[in-house]
């Protein structure tokens, strides 16, 4: 990877790390449930997001800075494991069933929306 796209994963992952927060308080205020809907959702969309990035930049031979910026970077700085991972043990503790359908569906969900963006054009 070259300097200058460096810099576009960068400046990416900024920009998509500032839209999760964002989202995600949004999000946060909407729902009073256990389950961590703001999460779910934003990695739910990162994920659609990821697949039409991938379909458009990389499929067209265009990729570059754009797949850097847009794959890497932003969908990088938009999507988290790692709060996905804080909130299973959190529900772990204290709805052991609802941790389950929201690890499964994490994955479900997400899979199936990036495949249905790879698809979607």
């Amino acid at each position: 990877m070259t300097v200058t796209g460096a810099v576009s994963v960068a400046i990416g992952a900024t920009a998509g790390s500032v839209a999760r927060y964002l989202s995600g308080m949004r999000l946060s205020r909407i729902s009073r449930s256990p389950f961590p809907w703001a999460t779910w959702s934003v990695n739910a969309i990162g994920c659609l997001l990821l697949g039409l990035f991938f379909r458009v930049l990389t499929n067209t031979h265009r990729a570059g800075d754009g797949w850097l910026f847009l794959g890497i970077g932003f969908c990088g700085g938009y999507t988290t494991f790692s709060t996905l991972s804080v909130e299973m043990v959190h529900l772990v503790r204290t709805h052991k069933r609802l941790a389950i359908v929201y690890v499964a569906s994490s994955i479900c969900v997400g899979c199936v929306l990036t495949w249905i963006g790879v698809f979607l054009l």
